[in-house]
């Protein structure tokens, strides 16, 4: 599949590791995804370097997998920080991003992050291992998330979870293609309710949203790193019905034009922190999720880091990243104290 097109974009200043990380990546996509929106999955598979789970602590967290459905594939990876031996720690339940048709919770970028994430912020998270497109299409990623949440939900209070996590404390936090995900299983969340789980917060890290009509970021950085307006249309044809458009209820998300998207006006929804960053080309549908959620009165923080490529967070050595987990940290002190 080719990928790229319209003029070139300005170049973020990038260390030339990461430009290298980020042409091996391009290359991986080119060689897997083919242009009638099926995957060559078992290259894929691959390409895709995976860890396993540790029960000796790495950089005091222990990690563990839990199955949700066997028969799903569906469980998810449990990082437990030191610190929670002394108190129940918040809850972060991570969606990961890749279209919602690459990587897994056990990827090794996504463990790094998760690990990281729990060990900077002293939270337990809960990474979802959902089902990928487009073997499984809309609403099947939406339908494992929801299902996730409702087996922590109904964990007993000796259990794993429980004994480590408070549940009254819970957000829901992804990244792109994770972020639509979040943003989707909080809707459903909110309509339907739980009896012990209390979401109380949703991080969203540049979360991947569509339409038909075309944005003035995504024509200026039509073939921008990391993700480029080629490979978005890709995966929302993997993924959403075949035969619906990109202003589906899925994609277009406040978006206007021929949106129809959920009316969460009348939702008891939580606080929001979203980050965006300059070479992007999803920016400018990330500022409208951000106002979509303001007019529907929902309190919502916008962070932008004008330098950051899509998926910086995947790159440590990248000063947007600490930022952004410092951001995440102070979000999470902040809404569970209030």
């Amino acid at each position: 599949m080719a990928i790229g097109c319209g003029k070139s974009p300005p170049s973020p200043d990038l260390p030339w590791k990461i430009r290298l990380l980020i042409s091996a990546y391009t290359f991986a996509m080119d060689v897997c995804l083919r242009s009638n929106a099926t995957i060559n999955r078992r290259l894929g598979n691959l390409l895709d370097r995976k860890s396993p789970s540790s029960n000796k602590p790495v950089n005091s967290v222990t990690s563990s997998d839990v199955t949700v459905d066997h028969f799903r594939n569906l469980w998810f990876r449990l990082y437990v920080p030191s610190a929670a031996a002394d108190s129940k720690l918040p809850l972060i339940v991570y969606f990961h991003g890749g279209g919602f048709a690459l990587c897994g919770a056990d990827s090794t970028p996504y463990d790094d992050f998760c690990r990281g994430l729990a060990s900077e912020t002293l939270a337990v998270v809960a990474s979802v291992n959902y089902r990928l497109s487009p073997e499984y299409r809309f609403p099947a990623q939406y339908v494992d998330g929801f299902d996730a949440l409702k087996f922590m939900d109904s964990t007993k209070d000796d259990t794993f979870l429980s004994s480590n996590a408070d549940l009254s404390r819970c957000f829901i936090a992804g990244d792109s293609a994770g972020g639509n995900i979040a943003h989707h299983v909080t809707v459903r969340a909110a309509e339907n309710g739980f009896e012990k789980l209390k979401i109380i917060g949703m991080v969203l890290m540049q979360p991947f949203f569509g339409g038909e009509e075309r944005t003035e970021s995504e024509l200026r950085l039509a073939r921008a790193p990391m993700l480029n307006l080629d490979l978005t249309d890709w995966m929302w044809k993997a993924f959403l019905p075949e035969g619906s458009d990109r202003d589906h209820e899925a994609a277009n998300v406040f978006g206007g034009g021929g949106s129809r998207s959920t009316d969460i006006a009348g939702l008891k929804f939580p606080a929001t922190v979203m980050f965006v960053g300059g070479f992007d080309l999803l920016q400018d549908r990330q500022r409208r999720y951000y106002e979509g959620l303001k007019k529907c009165g929902k309190e919502v923080k916008l962070v932008e880091y004008p330098n950051g490529i899509h998926g910086f967070y995947g790159f440590p050595d990248l000063p947007e990243t600490a930022l952004l987990v410092t951001e995440v940290k102070d979000f999470i002190q902040k809404q569970s104290w209030e």
